[in-house]
């Protein structure tokens, strides 16, 4: 079994703790697995934030409830965590932070930056002590955390860099060694892992696909992939445009694929549901995309900030008519990078919207990921050269017909939002209107040739399968890799359309297990749905907060009595 210390950082907007998460998990990954993730309220400044940094001697999956550290920034920072504070806990902090009471139940340790701040001679020096003071806490290397100061402040004067390495001094010997914070034997093998967040690996996915356009209006939790994309735009000849709204944005990339260039729409499930429209555009036209939906909880605004699983069937049913589509929900690092790449291949390959789904959670943690190559062959086009009689939807060819772009060949390339015949001319006659809905939809079957398949983690000898997609991936690996009963866990990276390939495994379990993030089980309907099988036991969490570790061990024990 694996020793974990979980370290929780809690402040308020504004107080740099995403600059302390940075500095902590580049220097921690060196000597201990790491995994980290944030919860941040919905606010420009105030608030009450929290990081949480989970070090172990063996790879780390899950967001853990309970706190064996707990750093207090502010006066507002205790009382919003009491929950998942407990009697080993160790309370480290200003002592106004805490009141009286809760000081004769917690164990507190002073640690008064403000007074410290002041010794190192500015309060900005605040967060560099604090990194100083955990570095000794867990026996981080000296001259590791001094180079990522440096790395991380090269923009800065000299002065300035000096400064904050002697503030880093000031808090690493501030340190007193106490036997309440438990030790974590340190791994030699963690180096070989790189800290990565699902917004960097997704964005990296899109690049090893050939995205070369990105049209999005900024919304949490997906404005991330935006950003990155924008700052790699040099570099990887990506044409991006911050469009003034949503509808506008698909319509962009619809507009973008129909030249040639593979595009993507990055969004959440707000702005999604103002892509309708444009959905069915890529529809009917049949003019592949590829939409990024960053899930958060709705309805409506809902809670911006905070993490669900709620947009399935948003995705799955958005847009009027009958069209297929393909959605894809990586749960882990290496699969956002994948499916990120194979979203684009699909969409070229089958002329149709590809779908990626993750949510605030996955995009906002970081974990570990090991060095991995792409196929280039995923980076195939299926454009060809027209020639003079050149009809764009060919009845005759494949359900899949041969797509050209203008400019290339000497065919006319037409296409029509109306009901159209072959050569993309709008048409009311109702047998080629039967024919025409007929083609688009037996793309299915061949999609489906190209299916993601679903990965077993586990033994294949089972008596309870789990069943679970997107960022439940962590919690259940680990809660499958740490548990001696006879469960195991089939990860879906394809929620649609889902393949007959499935079966087998489903079929073999006594007790099937849906695990997800929203209220009504929406993917344990699909199975239900589309393969006919039913989830002997759903277990749902929509308050916007991920599984934890505590809870699912808690909750699967309970499921497979």
């Amino acid at each position: 079994m694996k020793e974990t210390l979980t370290i929780v950082l809690s402040g308020e907007a504004g107080q740099g703790l995403q600059t302390i998460e940075e500095f902590l998990v580049q220097s921690i990954k060196s000597d201990y697995h790491v995994f980290s993730n944030k919860e941040v309220m919905s606010r420009v400044r105030g608030g009450n934030n929290t990081v949480e940094i989970v070090i172990s001697d063996k790879q780390v999956y899950a967001y853990r409830n309970d706190i064996d550290v707990l750093f207090l920034l502010n006066n507002d920072s205790f009382d919003r965590l009491k929950k998942r504070v407990h009697e080993k806990t160790v309370i480290i902090g200003e002592s106004s932070f805490l009141s009286e009471d809760n000081k004769k139940k917690y164990e507190m340790i002073e640690l008064n930056l403000t007074e410290l701040s002041k010794t190192a001679g500015n309060k900005l020096y605040a967060n560099t002590i604090l990194f100083g003071y955990i570095a000794r806490m867990i026996s981080l290397e000296t001259s590791i955390c001094e180079q990522i100061i440096r790395s991380n402040f090269k923009k800065l004067k000299e002065e300035i860099i000096e400064a904050n390495i002697q503030a880093f001094s000031l808090g690493y010997n501030h340190y007193k060694k106490t036997a309440m914070i438990k030790e974590i034997a340190k791994n030699s093998m963690a180096d070989d892992y790189k800290m990565i967040d699902g917004t960097t690996a997704l964005s990296i996915g899109a690049l090893a696909g050939g995205c070369n356009f990105v049209a999005s209006y900024p919304m949490s939790p997906s404005t991330g992939v935006l950003i990155y994309l924008s700052k790699k735009a040099k570099e990887f000849n990506v044409l991006v445009e911050q469009a003034e709204d949503e509808i506008a944005a698909l319509n962009m990339v619809i507009g973008a694929w129909y030249t040639g260039a593979r595009g993507l729409a990055t969004t959440s499930g707000g702005g999604f549901a103002l892509m309708g429209e444009a959905l069915s555009l890529s529809g009917i036209t049949e003019t592949p995309c590829v939409i990024h939906i960053a899930q958060r909880p709705g309805p409506a605004t809902g809670l911006p900030t905070r993490t669900e699983q709620g947009d399935l069937n948003l995705a799955l049913y958005a847009g009027h008519g009958e069209f297929p589509r393909i959605i894809l929900a990586p749960g882990k690092l290496e699969d956002a990078c994948l499916l990120g790449q194979k979203a684009f291949y699909l969409a070229d390959k089958y002329q149709v919207p590809v779908i990626i789904l993750t949510d605030q959670y996955f995009l906002e943690s970081m974990g570990e990921m090991k060095k991995m190559f792409f196929e280039e062959k995923y980076l195939k086009q299926f454009i060809e050269k027209t020639d003079s009689g050149y009809l764009r939807y060919k009845l005759s060819d494949h359900p899949v017909s041969i797509r050209g772009v203008p400019g290339f060949g000497d065919g006319f390339v037409k296409v029509d939002s109306d009901e159209h015949g072959e050569n993309g001319l709008l048409t009311e006659d109702f047998d080629i209107r039967v024919q025409m809905n007929d083609k688009r939809l037996a793309k299915e079957k061949l999609i489906l040739d190209d299916y993601q398949e679903a990965n077993l983690i586990g033994s294949s000898e089972y008596d309870n399968l789990i069943i679970g997609w997107g960022s439940t991936y962590g919690v259940l690996e680990e809660y499958v890799r740490e548990s001696k009963d006879s469960t195991s866990f089939l990860y879906i990276k394809q929620v649609y359309p889902l393949s007959s390939k499935l079966l087998p495994y489903l079929r073999k379990a006594k007790k099937i297990i849906c695990v997800e993030n929203n209220a009504t089980g929406q993917f344990a309907n699909l199975l239900h749905w589309y393969l006919d099988v039913k989830a002997d036991i759903r277990i749902l969490k929509y308050n916007g907060e991920p599984f934890s570790i505590e809870e699912i061990n808690l909750r699967l024990k309970e499921a497979t009595k």
